[in-house]
């Protein structure tokens, strides 16, 4: 199975990735080997991976990192790179691989000081590995600093470095930065495809499969999410019953509040999990003794770990949010359907009372200013307005239709 098995529907970004990969081994070969280097080549020392959601943007991005540092043997046969099975393939898919490191935002904003060590390794050499590459999850959360840091690191990079930046599209990312990259554009996978994957990768059965590909209209992780994990099914369903819960202004209030409290539940699961196997390695690495006191000066590194963590409870909490107002948006686009005798296929075919009833319940009018608010709220959680009075102002436009 290589590298570019797992990348649902986007077959053309493969095979051009594929091809700068070969280019690139043929590289460094011919580097260490003293001998002529490719005339011409497809490989590039910046790329931009944009896409809408669930379309596989970083996925894609990590496999081209994992071809970059394939050793398969089958290299010199005339087998391309990104077997997905060597030492270099496994550790990149993994995150382990020493010459490639990954920065994703860990609250609203990738802050210059996240960016600033990785942007001192993008100047050195490999370590182990091919290539030193560098995979920027969520580009469009570079602030004005870690930008401009990220900008002169392209500009001059390192002979055998190479920037991966993924974002949603090409207005995300600064015109500086994207015009010294090649840019990538994926697209949303068939739900038929995205079915297939679950079956096939997941052992989800056919029907399964195909009713969470259907709802989430081709997002990959997200269908994966829903036909593996009863919560978020759970979940799901609850905020598809919130269209009917805002009929009064106590409905409306209380239905935004619940969002919100499920949104924080998450938050606070995962910090849970995370925070404390962190806070332990930490103090490890720092030299104190089991449950005893930290070495002297080293309280500053705790307080910033104790930073980041909660930067990364807030972000959690904003992507729960994100994730409702997904679903919430495709059951008015379901309603919208209805109301107007579209052949669209229903993505949330399981709601079929509810939708049916709001559907009757008011004309199309009414159901795309439900739309507009949902984006609305959206735009306010990224404006950094209190999660509550965004969702609240939101349920309350939804209840006036």
């Amino acid at each position: 199975m290589t590298v570019w098995d797992d990348l649902v529907g986007q077959e053309k970004v493969s095979d051009q990735l594929a091809a700068a990969a070969r280019d690139a081994d043929a590289f460094v070969t011919a580097a260490a080997t003293d001998g002529p280097l490719p005339e011409a080549s497809k490989m590039t020392h910046a790329w931009l991976f944009t896409g809408p959601p669930g379309a596989g943007v970083n996925q894609t991005a990590r496999a081209f990192a994992a071809a970059l540092q394939c050793v398969s043997p089958d290299r010199a046969l005339g087998g391309a790179p990104g077997c997905g099975f060597c030492d270099g393939c496994h550790t990149a898919l993994v995150g382990t691989h020493a010459d490639v490191s990954t920065v994703a935002a860990v609250g609203t904003q990738i802050l210059a000081d996240d960016m600033r060590d990785t942007v001192r390794k993008s100047f050195t050499s490999p370590a182990n590995g091919r290539w030193q590459v560098i995979l920027v999850e969520d580009a469009e959360r570079l602030n004005e600093r870690s930008a401009n840091a990220v900008l002169k690191a392209v500009e001059e990079p390192a002979p055998r470095t190479v920037w991966l930046l993924c974002a949603p599209s090409v207005e995300d990312v600064l015109p500086t930065i994207r015009s010294r990259c090649r840019h990538l554009t994926l697209r949303t996978p068939s739900v038929e495809a995205v079915a297939d994957l679950l079956v096939r990768r997941e052992g989800v059965e056919p029907e399964a499969a195909a009713a969470a590909a259907r709802a989430t209209q081709g997002h990959v992780d997200r269908a994966r999410r829903l036909a593996t994990d009863p919560a978020a099914r759970e979940r799901r369903t609850t905020v598809l019953r919130l269209p009917l819960r805002v009929e009064d202004v106590g409905g409306a209030l209380r239905a935004a509040q619940e969002l919100v409290d499920a949104a924080a539940a998450d938050a606070k699961q995962l910090a849970e999990e995370m925070d404390a196997k962190e806070t332990e390695e930490l103090k490890a690495a720092l030299g104190a003794a089991q449950g005893g006191r930290l070495p002297r000066g080293t309280a500053g590194v705790i307080n910033d770990l104790e930073k980041m963590q909660k930067r990364r409870r807030t972000r959690t909490q904003l992507d729960s949010l994100h994730l409702a107002l997904t679903d919430l948006t495709s059951f008015y686009r379901d309603v919208l359907a209805l109301q107007l005798g579209s052949r669209v296929a229903i993505a949330n075919a399981d709601a079929g009372d509810a939708l049916e009833r709001v559907a009757r319940s008011g004309p199309p009018e009414s159901t795309l200013r439900r739309i507009e608010a949902i984006s609305a709220c959206r735009d306010a959680l990224d404006g950094n307005v209190a999660p509550l009075l965004a969702v609240e102002a939101m349920t309350m436009a939804l209840r006036a239709g």
